[in-house]
């Protein structure tokens, strides 16, 4: 499966390049023929789940893992035997690996001091660096007196303050709990915007991603299964496995039954029909997977000119706040998820009529099951 560069260009300088690169671990095939693009200044985010490549890929442009084949570009420069001190790159990990003994200035002050940089440099530096995170107060505390998120922090001033080019983040948050996470993740983003740096995030947390990313570059089996933007991955997701790894879905398994242009009619066996944009080559007679959001499922008494409808009953309403969760079951006992009102009074066992446009609805040749997301 070919990677392609993508959307979501910045200054449209191809700044790292994959050309062909594949990792092997004896027999096991970490990575398969990467061709990837990286922009200048962009923020590219590495998803998927665990044992994907994405953090084998992430080590092949740090210089901790060599390619069994193929190149690696940085700037127009072959890397990929380079040790990594020589690449200008930055890291940034989920453990932080700060020296405890060591002052937060000490260890920001770290990569500056193994660079040889003239002490006179250092100090004005550091302050910069911690004054972006916003910890110059911290100056003088020891890791261990500072909170996770604040520790955080530090290992990112000490990744940025020899002014990389290149920054590479391996899940960063992921010892941090839900709320602090959210709100570094706007901080990261806000910072990676000021700076103009290019960053290289590796994650499984798929919100994450969406909430960050100029670009998502989403790995399945050691390939990249679709590349774009956020909007580009949750609207039009190329392959079931992505219709299931970004944002919930509702998974509805039928048969073509026929195809018109880049429209199909499924039947569903129940004997139900539903009419849903083909994805892919699905001839007649074909096993398919259906994929549709939960908001994007409406009660059919609220809409009109809907191309869908379909009948089931209330299994339960779970609260939510701002919408509720309605489960409604269907004929054949599967149980759909749907979004409404929060306001909305649906009784258990009542019937209800719901309803989606054809568009909102994809068919996937049959393959990688569809789940309800992360």
């Amino acid at each position: 499966m070919a990677a392609q560069s993508g959307d979501g260009e910045k200054d449209g300088a191809k700044f790292v390049e994959f050309i062909d690169v594949e990792k092997m671990y004896g027999s096991f095939h970490a990575v398969r023929r990467l061709n990837l693009d990286i922009r200048r200044g962009e923020f590219l985010t590495f998803l998927g789940p665990s044992g994907s490549g994405k953090t084998t890929t992430l080590n092949m442009l740090a210089g901790f893992e060599r390619p069994s084949e193929g190149m690696i570009r940085l700037d127009g420069q072959p890397v990929e035997r380079m040790p990594p001190y020589e690449r200008n790159i930055g890291m940034v990990f989920q453990n932080y690996a700060l020296f405890p003994h060591m002052s937060v200035a000490d260890n920001v002050a770290f990569p500056l001091s193994v660079r040889k940089i003239p002490k006179s440099e250092i100090g004005p530096r550091v302050v910069r660096a911690l004054e972006m995170v916003k910890l110059a107060q911290f100056k003088d505390r020891k890791p261990t007196q500072l909170s996770g998120g604040q520790q955080q922090r530090v290992a990112l001033a000490r990744a940025l303050v020899y002014e990389p080019t290149l920054v590479l983040m391996d899940e960063p948050l992921g010892a941090l709990d839900k709320k602090l996470r959210e709100h570094m993740q706007i901080e990261l983003k806000q910072l990676h915007e000021m700076l103009g740096v290019t960053v290289v995030y590796v994650t499984h947390d798929q919100s994450e991603a969406l909430t960050m990313s100029d670009r998502v570059a989403i790995f399945e089996s050691g390939e990249i299964a679709q590349i774009g933007s956020p909007d580009q991955l949750y609207n039009d997701p190329a392959t079931a496995f992505v219709a299931s790894f970004i944002g919930e879905n509702n998974a509805l398994d039928g048969t073509v039954e026929r195809v018109n242009g880049d429209e199909c009619a499924v039947m569903l066996p129940d004997g139900l029909k539903v009419i849903a944009k083909a994805v892919g080559p699905l001839p007649q007679g074909a096993p398919v997977q259906l994929a549709i959001r939960p908001e994007q499922i409406k009660l059919a008494a609220e809409v009109n000119g809907h191309d869908n409808r379909i009948g089931a009953t209330v299994d339960g309403c779970i609260y939510h706040g701002d919408h509720q969760r309605l489960l409604a079951r269907l004929a054949n006992g599967q149980i759909l998820t749907v979004k409404i009102r929060p306001e909305a009074s649906m009784a258990m066992g009542e019937p209800v009529d719901l309803a989606w446009s054809t568009g909102d609805c994809r068919a996937f040749p049959m393959g990688t099951a569809i789940s309800g997301g992360h």
